[in-house]
């Protein structure tokens, strides 16, 4: 196969399945987790469904476990780990958990949600020189508002908008990767592109053909692509979108995170998500 120049990450939480995926391509250079995968592994499935519920503490030494297993299985693209969160969340508690979780594997990125909060968090994150990853981006400005508030990180912060949701609600997702990467071909390359809520192969192809330099992938779809001989696309790869399309914002990356509009609905659902899915394992409300 031809190794595309696009990262590839494997978007899950259990470490078996890294392991069938790294058989199956060769390699895997990093992994994506959130609350929602942690809750599917299956070894949480199993305590869960014994009727063990789980303290707050060893939900985060269970998950502790399984990065752990997983570190060790990829490459220089790192385990995200994402911290705990809802809308109440303070910037001090996520960073808080942020430190821990750094401390767990030598290749972590610490998630936190692109939320004023979150940005707060990662914004100090950066100056205790941690590695972090923004997720639930779903515009432009939320990915210029990362810009700025991850400057002078000691190495490339990640930035990961989400296609897939996007398509859900009438839009083309891959243009918001593609808006954010040609608005950061004007910055210092500090952040990194991180594709995320691949669903298809034609997403996947997409994300090679702009060359992204990161892309997170569930299973299920880089098996489609091994079925497919590793599928490469060519000079007329033409990526049909069957969503509206989303314009490209003439924006000033060289202004404060705070003046950016970081507001959206997808980000506040995808929180949502992943508070209940983090909560449905606990023995009491988090």
């Amino acid at each position: 196969m031809t190794r595309p120049k696009t990262k590839i990450l494997v978007d899950g939480g259990d470490p078996q399945e890294t392991r069938r995926i790294e058989e199956l391509l060769g390699f895997v250079d990093g992994q994506t987790t959130n609350p929602s995968l942690i809750a599917k592994n299956p070894h949480i499935k199993e305590l869960v469904a014994s009727g063990h519920k789980l303290s707050n503490r060893e939900e985060m030494d269970e998950y502790k476990k399984i990065v752990q297993t997983i570190s060790p299985l990829v490459g220089d693209a790192g385990v995200s780990i994402e911290v705990f969160s809802d809308e109440r969340t303070m910037a001090q508690e996520m960073l808080d958990q942020g430190r821990e979780m750094f401390s767990w594997i030598p290749n972590a990125y610490i998630k936190y949600p692109c939320t004023a909060e979150g940005l707060r968090a990662a914004q100090m994150s950066v100056e205790q020189g941690m590695r972090i990853n923004v997720t639930l981006c779903f515009s432009q400005q939320q990915a210029a508002a990362v810009y700025a508030a991850t400057k002078g990180t000691k190495q490339p912060a990640y930035v990961s908008p989400f296609v897939g949701r996007l398509d859900d609600i009438g839009q083309n997702g891959m243009d918001v990767v593609r808006n954010i990467k040609r608005m950061f071909s004007e910055g210092d390359g500090h952040v990194l592109v991180l594709a995320a809520s691949i669903r298809s192969l034609e997403h996947l192809l997409y994300c090679f053909a702009l060359e992204n330099e990161l892309v997170t992938v569930p299973a299920k779809v880089l098996e489609l692509w091994a079925n497919s001989n590793f599928l490469m696309p060519d000079k007329q790869f033409q990526y049909k979108a069957s969503g509206r399309s989303i314009p490209y914002e003439e924006i000033d990356l060289e202004r404060p995170w705070e003046t950016f509009d970081i507001q959206h609905e997808l980000t506040r659902k995808g929180i949502e998500k992943f508070a209940a899915d983090y909560r449905a394992t606990l023995s009491r409300p988090a």
